[in-house]
């Protein structure tokens, strides 16, 4: 079975969690810390248009490999959590080496 929605979600959701971390991690000082609130602007800009790409492609892949909505939800909370999306990634690796061996 084709596994390229899983593969693109899977790479979506390391680089949301990137761009949450660097959010979190480094913009957000930068901003309260150092009086530079550039950096949560162009970063929370990013992290903003990744997050929505991991949500849509997270309801497309539901869609695609008829995912019950449970696993959507745990996607979904995923991306709430920092380094959820790294967590939930090792499920979707199982998932796209299951459909591989088919």
């Amino acid at each position: 079975m084709n596994t390229k929605t899983i593969r693109l979600l899977r790479k979506t959701g390391i680089a949301e969690g990137i761009s949450f971390l660097v959010l979190l991690l480094i913009a957000m000082p930068l901003k309260y810390i150092w009086n530079w609130p550039l950096a949560v602007k162009y970063v929370g800009w990013a992290h903003g248009f990744l997050f929505m790409s991991y949500v849509a492609l997270a309801y497309y892949a539901k869609e695609t490999y008829n995912w019950p909505f449970k696993k959507f939800a745990f996607a979904f909370i995923a991306a709430w959590l920092p380094l959820g999306t790294f967590v939930y990634d090792k499920q979707l690796k199982k998932e796209e080496q299951s459909l591989q061996s088919k």
